[in-house]
């Protein structure tokens, strides 16, 4: 049965220190809310987001991450309970459960959901989300009795015996939807924060004769997301957790710990990745294919067997088909280099197309930008591009053509033509030595006077 969900993504972030809303800070180049949204994937549920401070530019990311979320304001941050309800438009008419999520909580697994589905199936009507820890801090604590969960106490309303308890409250609760939005609309805020708590409905569930239980989880699963240092201690959970799944997926890190991967990165077997590199957003690398050391990769698709870098940069709109070879100091943009094409050395390309087993030689740029305007540069098929041309787009060069080193190529070169586009060289005897002479003099000149 289908799942919905509540993400709650109201709050300020103040300890965040920023003007951002604390759920669009990023993690692996996504937005946390964007990870939090993952942990939901396949719930198959309505998903509402309840948004507050800074609700426009959450609406705006939210809306970049799936068209089916509907965005519900809490105009005021009165507690979790209350955000809740504000949900409950948006839920009308909605049959099944409901699970209510954090947006600044990024790494509850859907696994987690499952267990959690799975006791509700076996007959409880609310299920919380806890976790064991040896150092429970200013975390709400769980009070059990056997399997059952009696109530949640908040650290502020905690007594000294109940602080000694080691089980402690994620937030994280499910139950019928409609179970849920009314508990929550009972819900008072007789408490130290004068909020109301939406953990209470464990104990009007109780006092009402349903069943309250707990699905535990891994601490590391229910990290929140307050302030700098937890933000970054996240971007430390999450790499070390690609980096491994890499690893046992059949990829090669040579320094696993200095190579980063973004919340999309899409890595084949086989692949080799050297030390120190860095995936942006939108990379996809074949079966096979090498990147070498101090590489950055954004947006871009690298083919089978290719080779990148070392200290290559592909930018957005990059295609590598098999066997590519992109070497030292080269930067691609939306460009398109086919089978066995090599740009080698200290050359950028961009908004072109490099034709199969062509060679791109050192220093080549193609000029692709007249200052309003980008314009296209096609190379064709086994063509040799000497090193330091500029290649003025628009222009093509045909196959098996070539390019004499140090031209400016402005028009297009038919196919198997080679193109000369250079001064003629003039030596002048004698004037490179009249010409310092002149220059030391000058400049004894002024230091004297």
């Amino acid at each position: 049965m289908s799942i919905h969900l509540i993400l709650l993504a109201a709050g300020e972030g103040t300890r965040m220190l920023s003007d951002r809303p604390k759920v669009l800070h990023q993690i692996a180049g996504a937005p946390i809310i964007a990870h939090a949204l993952a942990s939901a994937d396949g719930l198959g549920g309505r998903r509402i987001v309840v948004v507050g401070y800074g609700g426009e530019d959450v609406r705006a990311a939210v809306a970049s991450l799936g068209e089916d979320i509907q965005v519900v304001e809490q105009a005021k941050q009165l507690g979790t309970a209350h955000a809740v309800t504000m949900a409950a438009p948006a839920l009308e008419g909605a049959n099944g459960d409901a699970v209510m999520l954090f947006g600044d909580t990024p790494f509850i697994r859907p696994e987690t959901l499952a267990l959690m589905q799975n006791a509700r199936q076996g007959g409880a009507d609310i299920v919380f989300l806890g976790f064991e820890t040896p150092n429970p801090g200013r975390y709400g604590r769980m009070v059990v009795d056997g399997a059952s969960l009696s109530k949640i106490v908040e650290f502020k309303d905690t007594t000294e015996e109940e602080r000694a308890i080691t089980l402690c409250n994620s937030g994280v609760v499910m139950a019928d939807a409609a179970t849920m939005l009314r508990l929550a609309s009972e819900v008072g805020n007789e408490n130290a924060a004068g909020e109301h708590y939406l953990t209470d409905i464990a104990a009007l569930g109780q006092a009402q004769g349903l069943s309250v239980e707990v699905v535990t989880c891994d601490e590391a699963e229910t990290l929140g997301i307050n302030g700098r240092a937890d933000l970054a201690h996240a971007e430390q959970v999450f790499q070390t957790g690609a980096r491994c799944a890499a690893l046992e997926n059949g990829v090669t890190l040579q320094a696993p710990e200095t190579v980063w991967f973004s919340f999309d990165t899409v890595i084949g077997r086989d692949v080799v990745i050297e030390p120190n590199v860095v995936f942006g957003r939108g990379v996809t690398v074949e079966t096979g294919a090498t990147i070498r050391a101090f590489s950055h990769l954004e947006g871009c698709h690298v083919g089978t067997g290719a080779i990148v870098g070392p200290y290559a940069r592909l930018r957005p709109g990059t295609e590598l088909s098999e066997n590519a070879r992109i070497g030292n100091f080269v930067e691609l943009k939306n460009a398109e280099i086919k089978a066995g094409a090599k740009v080698n050395h200290l050359s950028y390309v961009g908004d072109a197309t490099v034709g199969r087993a062509s060679n791109i030689g050192a220093g080549t740029i193609t000029c692709n930008y007249d200052g309003v305007f980008k314009h296209r540069t096609e190379i064709g098929e086994n063509v040799f591009i000497g090193s330091n041309t500029m290649l003025v787009a628009p222009v093509k060069v045909g196959n098996e053509a070539m390019t004499a080193t140090g031209s400016v190529i402005t028009r297009d070169v038919p196919a198997t033509d080679l193109a000369v586009a250079r001064a003629r060289q003039d030596n002048k005897p004698g004037f490179a030595r009249r010409l310092f002479s002149k220059l030391r003099a000058a400049k004894a000149a002024e230091q004297k006077g």
